[in-house]
């Protein structure tokens, strides 16, 4: 199975709980914040490898087709390490129009892409929904305005997190965080190590009854001690 097969196994708070393991990013860095929600929550993670651009709606393109730079943005999927997330910078402050809608969705989803993140605001949410295609966004605008692609390819920020092409991307309905890229193939089986040492509180906590403090207490010590190994393990490479 992929990598990213894998990694879409698992919930968006797990891969951020188990990138703290590796002590390679601070934990109050990394992820998008608030200003960033699932549009569709109820759809499974999304993973990918960036493909960022910015946009503008609020005046016309200087010459052109509006849409005329999406061409040139499809061929940039192709030199990704694998399946495009689509990240857009609105640099429109607040966003004047929409950054996505049914068409440039249709064809980011028929060019592989596994959604798309956008600072912006997006439209035609019910044709977009019935694409199956995750959409992470801070609103909903019913305009295209003047949109056009200003660049592609160069670092945007989104969300308070600045993300560059072919950086490793997780999201669903909690939101969206990166994974380094030197630990993203360590992910998969850690977090499976992770997930198993979270059932032993919450098969406790979740099981009939009666629930008694000292064995919640002894239970969160032994989910501690088994996470400390864990975490002792995933950082032995010295990094």
């Amino acid at each position: 199975m992929s990598l990213l097969l894998l990694l879409a196994q698992f919930d968006t708070p797990t891969i951020s709980n188990v990138i703290e393991l590796f002590n390679v990013v601070s934990r109050n860095r990394g992820y998008m914040d608030q200003r960033i929600g699932s549009v569709f929550p109820h759809l499974p993670p999304m993973v990918g490898y960036a493909a960022t651009a910015a946009f503008r709606c609020d005046a016309p393109p200087r010459g052109g087709d509006a849409y005329g730079s999406m061409d040139k943005q499809l061929e940039q999927f192709a030199t990704l390490p694998g399946t495009a997330v689509v990240v857009f910078q609105d640099l429109d402050s607040p966003s004047i129009a929409a950054t996505f809608g049914e068409v440039m969705c249709s064809a980011y989803r028929a060019f592989g892409s596994a959604g798309l993140i956008t600072s912006g605001t997006g439209r035609d949410l019910d044709q977009v929904r019935a694409l199956q295609y995750p959409v992470f966004t801070g609103g909903t605008n019913c305009s295209h305005g003047y949109c056009h692609i200003l660049h592609i390819g160069l670092p945007v920020h989104v969300g308070g997190l600045t993300v560059s092409t072919g950086e490793l991307l997780h999201g669903d309905a909690n939101g969206v965080t990166r994974i380094p890229l030197e630990i993203a193939d360590e992910i998969p089986d850690a977090a499976k190590e992770f997930v198993a040492a979270e059932r032993i509180v919450l098969d406790y906590v979740q099981g009939e009854g009666p629930f008694e403090i000292a064995e919640f207490a002894a239970r969160r010590k032994e989910f501690a001690a088994v996470v400390a190994k864990l975490t002792e393990k995933l950082n032995r490479k010295g990094r």
